[in-house]
């Protein structure tokens, strides 16, 4: 069976300065999410053996664990990809993601609306977690989630598309406690032609997946 991997950056430990110095992008990348990658495999590994011998106590434990671990892998994997230091600013029509731009604007009314909602969620979640714009399937529209703790406050079927780490690895070596100040600053990094690819895909899907008989 296969197993999780640890994906490459899609660009050097430095490309996302001064918004994430290279220092944290190396310890989030290369010890963190690999940390959870790891952490996937050894629970799967463990569920194995628990249904070779058939020794359920620990069922609760190990399906916690991967749900964290597993969730970590993927929210990390976007994360990658939904940076770039060449973005920033808001989706435009012109730049070629306009049904990106018409959908956050159908859905929150305008985009300051949905940028002050999904910062505030990121920059409230509890303890440590994300926040998250997701597609919502059954309605077509976007939506902005919290993810605390690698579970949380997620509609089931939703798929991300944009997520803001809010866990303390991903700033405090450059903004200490400031954890909003770092929220305000992602915003210069995000990578709208890699959101728009990710909308248009969940689109494409739309709720087949949930509704099929």
């Amino acid at each position: 069976m296969a197993v999780y991997t640890l994906p490459e950056l899609p660009y050097d430990y430095a490309a996302l300065e001064p918004v994430i110095n290279p220092q944290i992008v190396e310890l989030h990348h290369d010890k963190h999410h690999a940390a959870y990658v790891k952490g996937a495999n050894d629970t799967l590994e463990q569920l194995a053996e628990a249904r070779d011998k058939e020794t359920w106590g620990s069922i609760n434990g190990l399906e916690k664990n991967l749900a964290f671990h597993l969730s970590g892998h993927i929210l990390h994997s976007i994360y990658w990809h939904n940076m770039t230091g060449d973005g920033g600013g808001e989706p435009l029509a012109a730049d070629g993601v306009g049904d990106l731009a018409d959908a956050i604007a159908e859905s929150f009314g305008s985009f300051a609306g949905f940028k002050a909602q999904l910062t505030k969620a990121a920059a409230t979640t509890q303890g440590s977690g994300w926040g998250v714009l997701a597609f919502e399937p059954l309605s077509g529209r976007l939506i902005v989630e919290q993810v605390y703790d690698h579970q949380g406050n997620v509609g089931q079927g939703s798929t991300p598309i944009l997520v803001f780490d809010a866990w303390e690895h991903a700033f405090y070596l450059q903004y200490k406690n400031q954890k909003v100040d770092f929220i305000d600053a992602m915003w210069a990094v995000v990578n709208w032609q890699d959101v728009a690819r990710r909308y248009a895909s969940a689109e494409e899907r739309g709720d087949s997946l949930l509704l099929a008989p």
